[in-house]
């Protein structure tokens, strides 16, 4: 078995598309209307292989290595919140695609809402994963900011293992050494550990303040927004998700039991049939 053997069956490419100049990696899959699947922190497209089949029946997918992440380019500069929809507007630009539903979970929820905040001609739907941006919390970010580093400093793959088991509710089901070897492979690319700290910048509170997403900003989302949230999330508590939930204009919540910060991947089969639901109220 392998990451990869849930997407036995399903047309697909990996490809690099030219997005504004940078180099970025991308999983396409599927035929119809345009569906962007954005990942968390120091993440990469593979956090979506258990999604990309169900959606890829209905839609055209496209899994995006963010900004410095994954296999996509970096840049010199931190990667603020405002450089992030930069990017991802010009990956859309370059794919031809007008307008997506957008798929965001934990920092890219984060770029997914403030797009759509700031860019409601180009989002259809909003699903909001464990999504950060509305708070800052020094514990948290230091947990994130440490764990992380020391997994990209030291060459000792048990500190990627332990940086993947902080997300899981049950990592022994939904943490495999290959999903281990993937991450460990990205954090120790040169490109990767080079810029590692422009990466972690929203871990620092100056930047991260005035890049939150505020009650204002969230106030203007007008495309139909789904928030799904796990009970045990280890970087965010429910109350954040009923903030979030009262400031979005008629979205909807769904609290994911036994599920930490990854609803999409921990439980996938219920992930699915409620996001494609979810989807396909538009038509």
């Amino acid at each position: 078995m392998s990451i990869w053997t849930d997407l036995t069956g399903v047309d697909h490419a990996v490809r690099f598309v030219d997005a504004g100049g940078v180099r970025t990696r991308a999983l396409q899959a599927g035929t119809g209307e345009a569906v962007v699947f954005l990942h968390g922190t120091s993440g990469h497209l593979e956090a979506f292989v258990r999604n990309i089949p169900a959606h890829a029946e209905r839609y055209a997918c496209h899994a995006v290595d963010m900004l410095g992440h994954g296999y996509t380019d970096g840049v010199d500069e931190p990667y603020r919140i405002p450089r992030y929809v930069d990017h991802v507007l010009a990956y859309l630009d370059a794919c031809g695609i007008d307008r997506a539903h957008f798929v965001g979970e934990s920092l890219g929820g984060w770029v997914a809402g403030r797009l759509a905040a700031d860019h409601p001609d180009r989002v259809g739907r909003l699903t909001l994963v464990a999504p950060g941006g509305t708070v800052a919390n020094p514990q948290v970010m230091e947990r994130i900011k440490t764990s992380t580093r020391r997994a990209v400093a030291e060459d000792d793959i048990g500190l990627t293992r332990k940086r993947l088991q902080l997300l899981m509710h049950d990592p022994a089901k939904d943490v495999s050494e290959e999903l281990v070897e993937v991450r460990h492979a990205i954090y120790h690319r040169p490109e990767f550990v080079k810029r590692v700290d422009n990466l972690l910048c929203l871990q620092e509170m100056e930047n991260r303040e005035p890049d939150l997403l505020s009650a204002a900003q969230m106030g203007r989302i007008v495309a139909p927004t789904l928030i799904v949230w796990g009970a045990q999330n280890p970087f965010g508590d429910i109350p954040e998700a009923h903030r979030m939930n009262d400031s979005i204009p008629g979205s909807r919540l769904e609290i994911f039991g036994e599920c930490g910060h990854w609803p999409q991947h921990e439980h996938a089969a219920r992930f699915n049939r409620l996001n494609l639901d979810f989807l396909g109220e538009a038509r």
